[in-house]
């Protein structure tokens, strides 16, 4: 699995979509497109998403002591939090972060951590000019701490997932382009604290340490905005010519199965409200 061997690629942006674009809506669209792309429906797909003051919370983060508490916390701070699909623990988003899926059909040959290096070497890729101190592994002390944390200097600027849908497979990359790192860390650290609130619990919950996390612009002392960072992406892909990439968003084939998709989130989050 490379982003160097595919040719045709379709494109959707939605970067630009606004505060009211749901959260709900990404999951249920990066699903849609698994089953799309796995049906040979679709191309391998790019999906560039935003979304603004939102913690997505794991499965297990809904399972806390004290969720309500914690989701009150995140509230008086202007957060929504949402249980998105998948497994992890909690991330930030918001309008300093940048969202990529690289959706492809799935290859049962291929192992699970191809997907992860394929998007750890399209993030290489496209900084390649301003830094070659890009490393992949587990920053300890980060929130949703994964052996595919991209880091510099030991400090984490974004983290990669994984989510396989019916023979397709969504790689999804948060990078922190700017903002402040440590100050979204410590969000989550004290959500956590106030969510566990010293009581034991069965799955074991990162120990947030803040000054691990970082923005892009922080690290590498630029001032990246969002459309900077899409125009090295798509340089990135379209590395010759013969590369086609196509802007669409959900075609009407795809609209069914997209609201199917998208109750199932509603109901999700219903339950866990």
């Amino acid at each position: 699995m490379s982003i160097h061997t595919i040719t045709n690629w379709r494109f959707i942006d939605q970067t630009t979509f606004g505060p009211t674009f749901s959260p709900l809506i990404s999951f249920a669209t990066d699903d849609t497109l698994c089953t799309s792309v796995g049906e040979s429906v679709s191309e391998p797909v790019i999906r560039t998403w935003i979304h603004h003051h939102t913690v997505v919370l794991g499965i297990q983060d809904s399972r806390l002591p004290f969720i309500n508490d914690g989701v009150a916390y995140l509230q008086k701070y202007g957060y929504e939090a949402i249980v998105r699909n998948s497994g992890g623990l909690a991330v930030v988003l918001d309008d300093g972060i940048l969202n990529i899926s690289l959706i492809f059909k799935e290859d049962k040959q291929i192992s699970i951590n191809n997907g992860y290096d394929a998007m750890y070497e399209l993030i290489k890729t496209m900084f390649a000019d301003k830094t070659t101190r890009i490393e992949a592994r587990e920053i300890v002390g980060s929130y949703c701490p994964g052996t595919y944390d991209l880091s510099i200097d030991g400090k984490k600027f974004a983290g990669i997932s994984q989510r396989r849908v019916r023979g397709g497979v969504a790689v999804q990359i948060y990078l922190c382009v700017k903002g402040s790192g440590s100050e979204r860390a410590a969000l989550i650290k004290q959500f956590y604290d106030i969510a566990v609130n010293e009581s034991e619990t069965k799955f074991t919950y990162p120990v947030i340490i803040p000054n691990t996390m970082a923005s892009l612009n922080e690290l590498l002392g630029l001032n990246l905005t969002i459309p900077d960072v899409m125009i090295r992406l798509l340089k990135t892909i379209k590395h010759n010519s013969s590369i086609t990439i196509q802007q669409t968003q959900l075609l009407t084939e795809e609209l069914p199965l997209f609201e199917t998709n998208l109750m199932r989130m509603k109901k999700r989050n219903e339950e866990f409200v």
